[in-house]
């Protein structure tokens, strides 16, 4: 019989609150702050410091290393309509999500880049989203329609930010190439083509009222230009030129630019820096402008003339007076007259983002501006005339560094994580963090008798002793001399309370220590830890564990040796060794049969206790294997290590059972709970994750063969980007097909493939009936089962709708000219359905310009054209007038509502006049009576 496994699966991942490599940006309700959060978005609740929601795609059963990294959010973007909730993520792969933020739900998919998506920017009503990749394109997306218009081509490098102008409909792109690129999106051609930066450029923005835009780089200055809309007059020779130099401003730090932003009103200009410092500039209002103007005129024309003395004063010329009639006339405005430093914001750690808020959060604040930084925080300013102060912090729910061991207590209900400053307690059932205290780099850490306090071991070689309940460190101990590596509870013989613990250090020491109670000062009693006994070792200790029935203790050195001694009496027992690097982690099952090794030389060796032989060595992970442990009660076995992966072995076959991708980076270490039911790993991408046993049985073989496919398909993947030919450089502003073909555009074309097949074979089944029926052979028609009950026609255009609306364009490339004819036929009648008409548009304009030569030579293709082109123009027709009679009455139905909401104030308004009218009445009829009395 074959034996079945559970699966464990993955359920929650917290501890982290922003990624490096993702950038920020708010909702437009500016109440939640969007910050990527390794393969999620996490909004947070910035005033409460709360993670209100969590977009994160479908769990990826996917046993490929790559898949986890590969969903990596690498930039956001929010729609800027206020009446719109949608928000688009860009990936390591290229991907790009649409997510409702209402429903937290995954709207679409769209795939058409080959590298990681590096900025997405929406239009101003938030119907056009544009991205750019590492892959060095632009595509243009309609996010109603959730499909690709176009790809531009002609940058050489990675792009690197996008803004739309939406008042003369231009996209406006920067990449390293140090080129400034405008686009024209009705041309879909680039149309201006902008140099002056000497390196890269990172960043450009526009002002709300798209009077400027300004680009950052490498470079010491900020670069303005002017943006000319169409209805400035122009001749011939500069009718294309959008952009207009303006000048520079030179930047007070020395590293290079990495954002610039306006805020909503365009009255601040922010400019962060590759490092800790943030320039926000004021943009001065037009009078105000030229009064500066006039002033820095006025200083060069005194400094002038100081220079050049009384008696040359009728030869001095400035800048604003006219040489010929010496008239001063107006100065001309500079760009350092309209952007004025407002203040430089400087933070404890480099920023990686920063983004405005739209709505102002506080009464008496100019903006609200919010950085993520390196260190896993967020921090949000408030930002005032002459000043910027910090008002609100997200940096409780992580660790500032990578998470270096975890520890579950007894009843699994709390847990513990240690980094280099501080440990945090956590509810391991919904991520909260409970705690969070400071203590020195914790390298290991375990909960005493109780749950009450916990034990860590530093780096400094101090043992810290925690009171969990009060979140305060009770007591620092210098247990070593070097750094504590391992921390393992003695274990009585009734398996309740702990007699007391085994530190391993880097000082070739090996301590047991026993629990105390003392009093303190106010006659209470605490916890403390005395050393009762030392085993000295010939090497560093690297780790300690012991056997469950508390008889052999293990400790791996150096040396890469492990050696195995008596508990009670310290006699040495056993030696192990084969292992060609030292050994990292170690444990014991539960029955003491079996320990298991992982070492730096990336394998398992699993050895018998009893006589120290090895079973089997297994090579387990790409990279070194940093922590492995026995699930209590069997000899299944859990490893984790640097290639990011976390294993599930049977140390009785001696095979890998699953494999679980979720991490981002090296995995250092593991817990597993009393029962076996859920396992949590912690690793340097500051994340930690759970996993979970379902009831859903796996076969070994299964499994096997899923894994051979994978790496059978990767092989394909690799070869054809191998053997593929080069594409030449993309000609100046040229333009592509937006989409790229992925195994589900392959699946969808056998689908539409298939149902053309079936739906041909009834059609002939048909007309061979209505041949048989006129002789009166046949009975009654039976139709196909696997139809469904449709027709041919609609048996196909249901296998059409099923396809993406992303996808399509690229599904129809990949069909053959033949069944592109079989669908061109079904085309006359899908048209009759005015909700089908766009859906036909689509399908015909990508087929007539695809098979347009082989249409033209096709006698049998000329009357389907025929037909088409009569039906098509009258039935686009129909729907246009249809769409702008919609649309005329509802701008009738807003009109009538703005009408009937402004009718209440508008008769208080007339009360109101009525009111004050009858007022001066009654005031000027008294005047008139006082002034008879006195007469």
């Amino acid at each position: 019989m074959v034996k079945a496994y559970l699966r464990y699966e993955p359920r929650l991942v917290f501890g982290v609150i922003v990624s490096v490599d993702s950038n920020i940006s708010y909702d437009p309700s500016g109440k939640l702050l969007l910050a990527g959060a390794l393969d999620s978005i996490a909004a947070w609740d910035i005033k409460k410091g709360l993670r209100s929601s969590s977009l994160s795609p479908s769990s990826n059963s996917s046993h490929s290393p790559s898949s986890s990294h590969s969903l990596a959010v690498t930039s956001i973007a929010s729609s800027p309509s206020s009446s719109s909730s949608s928000v688009a993520s860009g990936h390591a792969d290229g991907s790009i999500r649409l997510w409702d933020l209402s429903r937290s739900a995954c709207e679409t998919t769209l795939n058409g880049h080959s590298s990681a998506t590096t900025v997405l920017r929406y239009n101003h009503l938030g119907s056009l989203l544009a991205s750019g990749s590492k892959d060095c394109d632009i595509i243009l997306w309609d996010v109603v329609a959730e499909a690709g218009l176009f790809r531009l081509r002609g940058h050489r490098d990675q792009v690197t930010d996008l803004v739309f102008l939406d008042s003369v409909k231009k996209l406006v792109s920067c990449s390293k190439d140090k080129f400034v690129r405008v686009w024209d999106l009705e041309m879909q051609h680039c149309i201006q083509t902008v140099s002056g930066h000497h390196s890269e450029i990172w960043s450009l923005d526009v002002d709300p009222n798209e009077r400027f835009l300004v680009t950052g780089s490498s470079d010491p200055e900020l670069r303005f230009y002017h943006i000319r809309n169409e209805a400035e007059d122009a001749d011939n020779s500069t009718k294309w030129e959008v952009l207009k130099y303006y000048g520079e401003i030179k930047r007070q730090g020395k590293d290079r630019v990495a954002t610039v932003r306006f805020n909503k009103s365009g009255s601040l200009l922010a400019c962060q820096e590759a490092g800790r410092t943030v320039e926000i500039y004021r943009l001065l209002e037009e009078s105000k402008a030229k009064s500066k103007a006039k002033r820095r005129v006025r200083r060069k024309k005194e400094k002038v003339l100081a220079k050049a003395g009384e008696g040359n004063e009728n030869r001095v010329l400035d800048a604003g007076q006219n040489a010929s009639d010496g008239t001063i006339s107006v100065p001309v405005i500079l760009v350092s007259d309209v952007f004025k430093l407002l203040q430089v914001l400087r933070t404890s750690k480099k920023i990686c983002s920063i983004a405005f808020c739209p709505a102002v959060l506080s009464k008496g604040t100019v903006a609200t501006l919010s950085l993520s930084l390196n260190n896993n925080v967020l921090e949000t300013y408030s930002i005032e005339e002459g000043k910027a102060e910090k008002k609100y912090t997200v940096e409780l729910q992580g660790h500032r560094s990578d998470i270096r061991s975890v520890s579950l207590s007894s009843d699994n209900t709390i847990m513990l994580s240690t980094s280099h400053n501080a440990v945090k307690v956590w509810n391991p059932s919904t991520g909260a963090c409970i705690r969070t205290i400071e203590c020195g780099y914790g390298l290991c850490c375990c909960f005493a008798p109780g749950d009450s306090y916990a034990l860590v071991g530093t780096k400094t070689g101090t043992l810290e002793l925690i009171d969990v309940g009060s979140g305060t460190r009770t007591e620092v101990i210098e247990a070593h001399t070097a750094a504590i590596r391992s921390i393992i509870p003695i274990q009585d013989e009734n398996d309740s309370a702990g007699a007391g613990f085994i530190t391993g250090s880097a000082d070739y020491d090996v301590k047991f220590w026993e629990y105390q109670l003392r009093k303190t000062e106010t006659g209470s009693k605490q916890l403390t830890v005395a050393n009762v006994k030392t085993l000295k070792m010939n090497d560093d200790v690297l780790v300690v564990t012991i056997s469950p029935d508390a008889k052999y203790i293990a400790v791996a050195l150096l040396d890469c040796t492990v050696r195995v001694f008596f508990l009670d009496s310290l006699k040495f027992f056993l030696s192990l060794y084969g292992h060609k690097l030292p050994v990292l982690c170690m444990d014991i099952s539960s029955d003491g049969d079996l320990i298991v090794t992982g070492s730096a030389d990336k394998n398992l060796k699993i050895w018998g206790l009893d006589f120290g032989d090895c079973h089997k060595s297994i090579f387990a992970h790409a990279d070194s294997v940093m922590d492995v442990k026995f699930v209590r009660n069997t000899h299944y076995m859990f490893s984790v290590g640097k290639d990011r992966l976390v294993k599930y072995w049977d140390a009785d076959k001696f095979e890998l059972l699953l494999t679980l991708v979720g991490h981002h980076a090296e995995v250092w270490c593991l817990t597993i709970s009393f029962h076996g039911d859920f396992v949590i790993t912690g690793s340097h991408d500051r994340s930690l994750r759970r996993w979970d046993r379902t009831e859903e049985p796996f076969f070994l073989e299964e499994e096997r063969e899923k894994r051979l496919e994978e790496m059978f398909e990767s092989d394909l993947d690799i070869n054809e980007n191998k053997y593929a030919p080069r594409e030449e450089l993309p000609e100046e502003g040229s333009v592509g097909v937006p989409g790229k073909k992925t195994k589900e555009t392959f699946a969808s074309v056998d689908l539409v493939i298939d149902a053309l097949d079936t739906a041909e074979a009834e059609l002939k089944r048909y007309d061979q009936y209505n041949a048989d029926k006129q002789n009166r052979k046949v009975g009654e028609f039976q139709p196909n089962v696997l139809m469904r009950g449709l027709s041919p026609s609609d048996y196909v255009l249901h296998a059409i709708c099923d396809v993406q609306s992303n996808a399509l364009e690229q599904a129809l490339l990949c069909l053959p000219y033949t069944d592109a004819l079989k669908l061109m036929s079904y085309l006359k009648d899908w048209i009759q359905n005015s909700d089908k008409v766009e859906l036909v548009c689509r399908i015909t304009t990508v087929l007539l310009q695809t098979h347009h030569n082989q249409l033209i030579t096709t006698p049998a293709a000329k009357p389907m054209l025929t037909v088409l082109k009569d039906i098509l123009h009258s039935s686009v027709k129909e729907c246009k007038d249809i769409i702008g009679f919609n649309l005329a009455a509802m701008d009738h139905l807003k009109e009538l509502m703005s009408i009937r909401s402004d009718a209440p104030f508008r008769d208080a308004k007339a009360k109101l006049m009525q009111i004050r009218q009858q007022l001066s009445d009654r005031s000027d009829g008294t005047r008139a009576k006082r002034r008879k009395k006195k007469q």
